[in-house]
């Protein structure tokens, strides 16, 4: 919800430079929008349009990237969910309460991250949750190996918890916002100067003004964007955490 007030706020901030400008076009005198002096100012604010593309790419480029690599992460750490479970199911019906234990930790993980809640998220990175993963990790240390089978199986399972508790914390670190807020700010006001270019310009008519609201619809939408997949844990756009689900009708079978 923040996100939408974020984008409303750069739509409010777009459109006020356009009425702006078109204001100025009243008031300035003639001579300041003569050919030559709109020849300047397009040179001008074509410079800034470049830059002001330039950047909103790379920012649309940099969150989807972060989208993909937390829903890769997510896919990864349910097969390797999958993969454990597996490994001590193979290893005798003494890894029992384990299993029940990984397939309980899962689950009440999974329901807290698909919550998008920022409260309840951060406290997967709390002391409780880090007491948890340890626990479980020294049950699968405390197992006592009956020959070099269930040896190796050992083995494989600690790899193995090792692996799906490192993608939980590099899932936890990534899902905060990694965009700088001055970089925004920054894009925001070179889209204002635009937007007041054009406005000074244009002809004050239905059609101009319809043309500059949707323009800036669109521009705020492209911010909404960039935020919404800069944090893929909350919001709208979120991930999907159906191999999660899937991963927990697997284990303890």
């Amino acid at each position: 919800m923040n996100h939408i007030f974020d984008a409303l706020i750069v739509f409010v901030c777009v459109v006020g430079s356009a009425l702006l400008g078109s204001y100025l076009r009243l008031v300035l005198p003639q001579h300041h929008l003569t050919d030559e002096s709109t020849g300047v100012v397009k040179l001008a604010t074509g410079l800034v349009a470049t830059m002001a593309a330039l950047v909103l790419g790379l920012l649309i480029s940099s969150a989807k990237g972060s989208f993909d690599t937390m829903n890769n992460e997510l896919l990864h750490s349910a097969a390797e969910i999958i993969r454990l479970d597996r490994v001590l199911a193979h290893y005798g019906p003494e890894t029992q309460e384990i299993r029940v234990a990984l397939k309980r930790t899962t689950e009440a993980s999974m329901a807290i991250m698909s919550s998008g809640d920022p409260s309840q998220i951060a406290r997967l990175s709390g002391p409780e949750a880090v007491a948890r993963g340890e626990a479980f990790q020294r049950q699968v240390e405390g197992l006592t190996p009956r020959d070099d089978s269930q040896r190796e199986l050992k083995a494989r399972a600690l790899l193995l918890v090792d692996d799906v508790l490192a993608t939980r914390w590099l899932a936890l670190l990534q899902q905060t916002g990694t965009i700088p807020l001055p970089l925004l700010i920054i894009l925001v006001s070179w889209l204002a100067i635009l937007f007041g270019t054009f406005g000074l310009f244009a002809p004050r008519n239905g059609t101009t003004m319809t043309a500059l609201v949707m323009c800036a619809l669109s521009t705020s939408g492209a911010i909404f964007l960039i935020m919404e997949m800069n944090t893929p844990l909350g919001g709208i756009v979120k991930l999907s955490f159906a191999p999660l689900k899937a991963a927990l009708d697997i284990l303890g079978h």
